[in-house]
């Protein structure tokens, strides 16, 4: 989950950095039935990009019953109405269409592409997933397999091993306190009627995100919308609610035989809406973010040579906040390495000098190759900041926010966010001389 959480917000949080992104026209449209929408109208190639978040994700698995979404999800290409998955897809690459489903902690992702000649058949086939899934019994035992194929893979890999250690202290019985993948007991008890349930708890009215760029008008996106969704459960699932942070600071060592330690650290992070996130965020790019000049990359690859790469991330979720990173490390250098994390962390905490803000501001704002190449990840990162809760108007002032953010403003942040004494350590691996602490 941290791992996923971290490749979304660091999509969300670098949008739109260059001029030509700016100036970009985001529409708000209401369909005659109420859905909200963000549109970029672009008629030079005749296709659209459409995505669609549903809130709540993996986190609303009923109590035993965990993986039920994550597997839902995975079968709703799987057939639907009259059609069996071969026919399914026979019938969405007779379109050239393209459909993807994604579950994360936070929420049901679905990605649609199509073209305008075809877009009313595509989007009826996509209706048809939504709102009439089959789960036919040979599609639910052949994903089944391939997510107990995925968890088996996860127990061997140390990645994932130190990801779910993190999530279970940082989290306790929170849904974020463990994967949602589920596990192999769960997922393999898991009945048509569980997907089913999940199925109508996930995907409702009134906790979609949409936004749209290519060629289509803000009146044919609001008649799509509204035939896409109609049918859908008004309401859903409860969500979990607050995800209290319970992390203290330690170590927490997992003996796995791997040459190669995995160290992931965090702590409590800072909400999205909070008055000083832009200073966090310059903060967090000069302590160990994208950049390869960042100071954590400096010390612990450039002039050490511990490690390949380290960043660290703000990453938000719905209910929780938290600041944390990750490295690899051989095993005789963990204890070097993480002596050299801590000292950085409790440096951190007393600021950052006026060349290094000015080397984060110039990178934030546009020193880096951009993300942004064509429709669909223009509207992949509309819908995120979406959910996120930022302004529509957000592409044309995200970086006059970066720019305003003062050195005070970092030491006043940095003061009150980095948390020497409560940064929590999960090293998998057979580190040498490392102790495991409470």
């Amino acid at each position: 989950m941290i791992c996923a959480m971290i490749r979304k917000m660091a999509v969300v949080l670098a949008v739109l950095a260059s001029p030509a992104m700016a100036e970009i026209k985001v529409q708000e449209v209401t369909s005659p039935g109420g859905i909200k929408a963000w549109l970029v109208e672009d008629h030079g190639i005749p296709f659209t990009a459409l995505e669609l978040r549903f809130r709540g994700g993996t986190s609303l698995d009923a109590p035993g019953k965990r993986g039920a979404v994550n597997l839902m999800t995975g079968l709703i290409e799987e057939g639907a109405a009259e059609m069996n998955a071969q026919k399914f897809a026979e019938s969405r690459d007779a379109l050239a269409a393209e459909f993807k489903f994604d579950a994360s902690a936070d929420a049901v992702s679905v990605s649609a592409r199509m073209l305008t000649q075809n877009r009313a058949q595509a989007a009826e086939l996509l209706r048809l997933a939504l709102t009439q899934p089959r789960f036919d019994a040979d599609a639910v035992e052949r994903v089944r397999g391939q997510v107990l194929s995925i968890l088996r893979a996860n127990a061997k890999d140390p990645g994932a091993l130190a990801g779910e250690t993190f999530d279970k202290l940082a989290f306790g019985d929170h849904p974020y306190g463990t994967s949602g993948n589920g596990t192999i007991d769960s997922v393999t008890a898991l009945t048509r009627e569980d997907i089913l349930a999940a199925h109508q708890g996930a995907l409702t009215r009134d906790r979609v995100y949409v936004a749209a760029v290519g060629d289509i008008t803000p009146e044919d996106l609001g008649a799509l919308l509204d035939h896409l969704l109609a049918d859908l459960p008004e309401t859903g699932a409860p969500l979990p609610g607050p995800a209290p942070v319970g992390l203290t600071g330690g170590i927490t060592v997992t003996d796995f035989p791997t040459p190669q330690a995995v160290v992931m650290f965090g702590q409590q992070g800072i909400e999205r809406d909070d008055p000083d996130y832009f200073a966090a965020f310059v903060l967090n790019e000069i302590l160990g973010g994208d950049r390869f000049g960042s100071r954590l990359m400096t010390e612990l690859r450039e002039k050490r040579g511990l490690t390949y790469g380290v960043g660290t991330y703000l990453a938000d979720y719905d209910q929780a906040d938290l600041m944390l990173g990750q490295f690899a490390t051989d095993n005789r250098t963990v204890g070097e390495a993480v002596d050299i994390l801590r000292a950085e962390w409790a440096k951190a905490a007393q600021g950052v000098t006026e060349a290094e803000l000015a080397a984060a501001k110039t990178y934030l704002t546009g020193a880096y190759p951009l993300r942004f190449d064509g429709n669909g990840p223009i509207a992949n990162i509309l819908v995120g900041m979406q959910m996120v809760g930022l302004p529509v108007d957000y592409s044309a002032t995200r970086n006059a926010r970066i720019e305003a953010v003062t050195l005070d403003d970092v030491k006043r942040v940095a003061a009150r966010l980095i948390q020497p004494d409560g940064l929590r350590i999960v090293v998998v691996g057979q580190p040498q001389g490392l102790p495991d602490t409470p």
